[in-house]
């Protein structure tokens, strides 16, 4: 039996893809049969795995990471390529798998003599993006409803992240370009990486397992 100071300490993210997530490291041989239980629990330990997991907003799993009340957890691309958190990229998971991308009206034309104005919640991907293109832009930050803005005349193109693009397309908006394709990452916290190393690599390992045996079945 392990230490339970000694545990490895697992973030979550809620939600659907969390469960996937979640499925992947029971698969991998380290289950917490007190997480299926119902009640308002936050945390689920399993001391003869040693592991503690715990559910928290995805945005928020790299930050837990990045500062060490968690050694590992499972954040989107785009959170890691946003905010840029000081941590180790283990594993593309291939789950949550969408795109980053530029949308528009369906009778846009970009004129390029003049400031392309561009909504988005993903102001440094955006910046990043259009910077490498040399193209001048007014980012115009939201935190909600982004395909509303070129709608309402308040932005030329959003960008934002695109699963199937009905959103889309109910609102008379498609995609101009793709920034970056999406799927959901394991991180390392860096120190942990170190000292808790032969438990995190097992996990990975029993992870990396399940995708290889995934591709080959297709």
């Amino acid at each position: 039996m392990n230490n339970p100071d000694n545990m490895l300490n697992i973030a979550l993210p809620k939600g659907r893809l969390g469960e996937k997530v979640l499925a992947m490291f029971e698969k991998a041989g380290f289950e917490c049969p007190a997480i299926h239980e119902t009640g308002r629990k936050l945390i689920f330990e399993n001391p003869e795995k040693g592991v503690r997991y715990f559910w928290v907003k995805p945005s928020d799993v790299s930050i837990y990471v990045e500062r060490g009340a968690a050694d590992i957890g499972v954040a989107g691309k785009d959170i890691l390529l946003e905010y840029r958190p000081d941590v180790y990229e283990l594993l593309d998971l291939g789950i949550g798998v969408c795109r980053m991308a530029v949308a528009a009206k369906k009778d846009f034309r970009d004129d390029t003599a003049r400031t392309l104005r561009v909504a988005t919640k993903f102001s440094n991907i955006t910046k990043n993006y259009y910077a490498s293109m040399g193209r001048e832009i007014d980012i115009i930050h939201l935190n909600g409803s982004i395909e509303i803005a070129p709608i309402l005349g308040l932005s030329d193109v959003i960008v934002d992240i695109v699963e199937t693009g009905t959103t889309l397309k109910e609102n008379n908006l498609e995609v101009v370009e793709t920034v970056v394709p999406i799927s959901a990452r394991l991180i390392a916290n860096k120190s942990s990486f170190k000292f808790k190393n032969s438990i995190i690599e097992a996990v990975s390992a029993g992870i990396a397992q399940q995708l290889a045996r995934t591709e080959e079945n297709k």
